[in-house]
C-alpha cells in the first residue's frame, strides 16, 4: 500500500517496476468552513486499473480556508492520479449581509443564513449537496454534504444541519465527510460532521477543522469557523 498524503512527482512518485494492475482512492481537499458547514472533497475509487512501468505524479489537494468576515469558506483543492480528478469540497455559505450560498464542489458546502442560503452543489459520482441554512437568523445554517449523503438542513433557528456522511473505502476508514453547519448557543449542542473527517459545527471557538488527509469539511460557526481537511490518494496492489 501507498498513501501519498502530499504531492509527489518523479521518483518520490508512484514507481512501479512492472505491469499490473491496481486498486485506488484519491480524495480531495475539503472545503473550508464558515456559517454553513465545508463539503467533502470529492471521492474517487477504482478496482483493477492497469499501470505499467514508470512514474506517476500524484497531486494531493489542501483544504479550504475558512470565511471571515461573514463570507463564504473558500474550495478545497483538487487531487489527481493515472488522470482521475477528484474536486475539491465547496466552500460553506456566510451571512446575508455578504454571501450566504453555499458553494459547488465535490461535494457542496451548506447554506449560510438569512438570505439566499441554499447549499451548494456536488460532483455527480463524487459527492452530494449541502444543505440549506435556516432562514430567520445569522447563525443557525446547513451543514456540507458528503460523499456518501447530502448535508442536512438547519432544522430551527437554533439547530444547524449536520454534515453528510463520507464513504469506507475497503472494509477500513472512512473519508470525505461534510462539515456541521453553525448553531446558535450551546445548549443545542454542536451540529455533527459527517463520519469520515467533517468537522462540528457550533456557535463560537468549538468549531473543528475537517480532518487531516481525509477530505473532511471543515465545521462552520459565527466567531469562529474550521479550515477544510487536505485530501489523499492510496493505492494498493498484490506483489
Amino acid at each position: 500500500v501507498h498513501t501519498f498524503t502530499s504531492s509527489a512527482s518523479g521518483a518520490s512518485g508512484f514507481v512501479p517496476n512492472k505491469a499490473g494492475t491496481v486498486e485506488y482512492l484519491t480524495v480531495a481537499g475539503g472545503g473550508g468552513g464558515a456559517l454553513g458547514g465545508g463539503g467533502a472533497g470529492g471521492y474517487l475509487a477504482f478496482t483493477g486499473t492497469s499501470v505499467t512501468p514508470g512514474s506517476y505524479s500524484v497531486t494531493v489537494g489542501a483544504g479550504g480556508a475558512t470565511g471571515s468576515g461573514g463570507g463564504q469558506g473558500s474550495n478545497g483543492s483538487n487531487s489527481v492520479f493515472n488522470g482521475q480528478t477528484t474536486i475539491g469540497g465547496g466552500g460553506g455559505g456566510g451571512n446575508g449581509n455578504v454571501a450566504p450560498t453555499g458553494l459547488s464542489g465535490g461535494s457542496g458546502g451548506g447554506g449560510g443564513s438569512y438570505g439566499s442560503n441554499s447549499g451548494g452543489s456536488g460532483t455527480s459520482g463524487q459527492g452530494n449537496a449541502g444543505g440549506r441554512g435556516y432562514q430567520n437568523l445569522y447563525d443557525n445554517s446547513g451543514g456540507g454534504g458528503g460523499a456518501n449523503a447530502v448535508g442536512s438542513a438547519a432544522t430551527s433557528n437554533i439547530v444547524g444541519g449536520n454534515g453528510g456522511a463520507g464513504k469506507q473505502w475497503l472494509n477500513s476508514s472512512y473519508y470525505a465527510g461534510g462539515g456541521g453547519g453553525a448553531t446558535q448557543g450551546s445548549s443545542s449542542g454542536p451540529a455533527t460532521g459527517g463520519i469520515g473527517g467533517g468537522g462540528n459545527g457550533n456557535s463560537g471557538s468549538s468549531n473543528t477543522p475537517g480532518g487531516t488527509n481525509t477530505g473532511g469539511g471543515g465545521g462552520g460557526g459565527y466567531y469562529s469557523t474550521g479550515n477544510g481537511g487536505s485530501g489523499i490518494v492510496i493505492i494498493r496492489y498484490a506483489v
